[in-house]
């Protein structure tokens, strides 16, 4: 009997100490893994906190920071001009700007201009096709128009190695449905000050800038000292109201 009595009050004792035990742990650990999360977040080991991670001041400052300008594309075609031309190469360099350039491969092959061509390509300007003799192509057979297009693809890819993927026709015209049929990217444009009637630097400059807006096109020309003249303006311009200048392909693949 004295024995029973000594296991039951053995057993009352352990069952106590077990209970104290248990609220002991759920008193601790709780602070003990705060402390723990603390640790590893100052000393820089790896801790997943789920979507607190995306609320701090750190994530915060680092999407700022990475924030992308607003983009726009400055096109030029009917060059190379052996005379302006590079004038406009010179200033977009200094500039820190990639334009995009559709050429017309009767312009190329006079002047010694093949050696323009190079150095757009070089400088990190984008190359498109804008048929041999600047005709209206629309005017044309389709195995015309595929002609002159292939005639200066033929030269811009000896002068570079490389085969142009863009294409703006003369009048932005083509022969029907022959756009479809192209392997090439038609890049038209939304900004068109047509410095080509003006030869006016301010007037075009003002025309380009008024209520420009991201990922517009502008559209201008190399053959004229207004137009080259106006395009720089224009850069400053919108470089100082914080837009980016990038190539047509740049802006059309978003």
């Amino acid at each position: 009997m004295e024995t029973d009595k000594k296991r039951g009050g053995r057993g009352h004792l352990k069952r106590w100490m077990q209970a104290l035990a248990l609220v002991y742990v759920l008193m601790f650990l709780p602070v003990h893994g705060f402390r723990e999360a603390e640790s590893a977040g100052a000393g820089g080991g790896s801790l997943y906190t789920g979507a607190d991670t995306d609320c701090s001041p750190a994530g915060g400052t680092e999407e700022k920071g990475e924030q992308q300008k607003p983009r726009i594309a400055l096109t030029f075609d009917d060059g190379p001009s052996a005379v302006y031309t590079p004038m406009l190469l010179d200033g977009l360099k200094e500039r820190g700007v990639r334009a995009t350039f559709f050429l017309v491969g009767e312009n190329i092959v006079k002047d010694g201009n093949q050696r323009i061509v190079r150095r757009m390509y070089d400088e990190g300007h984008l190359l498109g096709n804008h048929t041999y003799h600047h005709v209206d192509l629309s005017a044309l057979s389709k195995e015309e128009a595929h002609e002159e297009l292939a005639m200066t693809d033929a030269l811009i890819r000896e002068i570079t190695g490389r085969e142009t993927e863009i294409v703006r026709p003369p009048f932005g015209a083509f022969p029907d449905r022959m756009e479809e049929e192209l392997d090439k990217l038609y890049v038209k444009w939304t900004v068109d000050p047509l410095d080509w009637t003006l030869r006016n630097t301010d007037e075009i400059v003002r025309r380009a800038v008024t209520d420009i807006e991201e990922n517009d096109i502008i559209l201008l020309h190399d053959c004229y000292e207004s137009s080259v003249k106006a395009a720089l303006r224009i850069v400053d311009v919108l470089q100082g109201k914080g837009y980016e200048f990038v190539t047509a392909d740049e802006l059309l693949a978003e």
